[in-house]
């Protein structure tokens, strides 16, 4: 089966199994990343040895054209941030790998509502590219436990792991799988995190702070400090009696910042100030 891969590292695995599978590759569309957290060089690294052709632009009409002509048969999608254009015309299979249990968690980036609502178990689902974006009929899924303190590294962690596991079943089966294919039920459709949701609220509970910035992770929450707001990447806690009210600056170690919350502390260890140039992108 000859195929396109639109995506970027964070999901190589899943181009990596269907190459292992025996699929042939003949192009890649990757998208813009920030070097920091995400990239795409080990795609575009591979792409450029199997002399495939790549393109860090929108998948467009033209491409799907494009694509039909070099005898493509499926495009298959993985973190690519950008709507496919309609395919049938053009290809007989288009599947994108989603990073949640369909038909829970829709949308862009699910992860970190998993973290915050406690979710006790997560997976990666397989499905049929639609025109409505992660509600096509589902081929596959894979499912895994969550821990009790779980955060957003860890879990993005077992999500590439379950995605290079559930891409290795679907390209040895893709066609009954496609041919079996069932709808979803009714879901849930989570948007992109808002910068309230992920704002530290220091009248809460010290668990309540750290489940935010363990949801966050690298991406950083949000929390007000000495009249400001900041991004915090890194911090810690811990309950204990006080008489402080919460929001109060209690302690200071360099920029190491402890804060009352409303049973106990939390310490700022890893933070910087919040400016609208610096402001986070979460996601893909």
């Amino acid at each position: 089966m000859r195929f396109a891969f639109a995506g970027f590292d964070r999901w190589r695995g899943v181009f990596d199994a269907f190459v292992d599978a025996g699929w042939e590759p003949v192009a890649l569309y990757t998208v813009p990343v920030d070097n920091r957290i995400d990239f795409n060089s080990e795609l575009v690294g591979i792409a450029q040895r199997m002399r495939i052709p790549i393109q860090l632009s929108r998948l467009g009409e033209a491409d799907m054209r494009a694509l039909a002509q070099q005898q493509c048969d499926a495009l298959i999608v993985a973190g690519y941030m950008w709507r496919i254009p309609d395919w049938q015309p053009h290809l007989r299979y288009a599947a994108n790998f989603h990073p949640a249990p369909l038909p829970e968690g829709r949308g862009p980036y699910p992860l970190i509502q998993a973290v915050l609502e406690d979710r006790r178990e997560w997976g990666v689902s397989c499905h049929r590219i639609s025109p409505e974006f992660d509600t096509g009929e589902v081929l596959a899924s894979d499912r895994f436990p969550l821990d009790l303190h779980e955060c957003h590294e860890t879990l993005q962690l077992k999500l590439q792991m379950s995605a290079r596991r559930l891409a290795a079943r679907v390209a040895a089966d893709f066609e009954p799988l496609w041919s079996d294919a069932g709808a979803q039920a009714h879901g849930s459709y989570w948007p992109r995190i808002t910068d309230a949701a992920r704002t530290i609220d220091f009248a809460q509970p010290v668990d309540h702070a750290m489940r935010i910035v363990r949801a966050c992770g690298l991406f950083e929450c949000i929390a007000p400090l000495h009249g400001k707001k900041v991004f915090v990447r890194r911090a810690a806690a811990w309950r204990e009696p006080h008489a402080f009210e919460p929001g109060q600056v209690v302690h200071q170690y360099r920029r190491w910042t402890v804060v009352a919350a409303a049973d106990g502390f939390v310490a700022l260890i890893e933070w910087s100030p919040l400016t609208e140039d610096l402001r986070a992108h979460i996601g893909p």
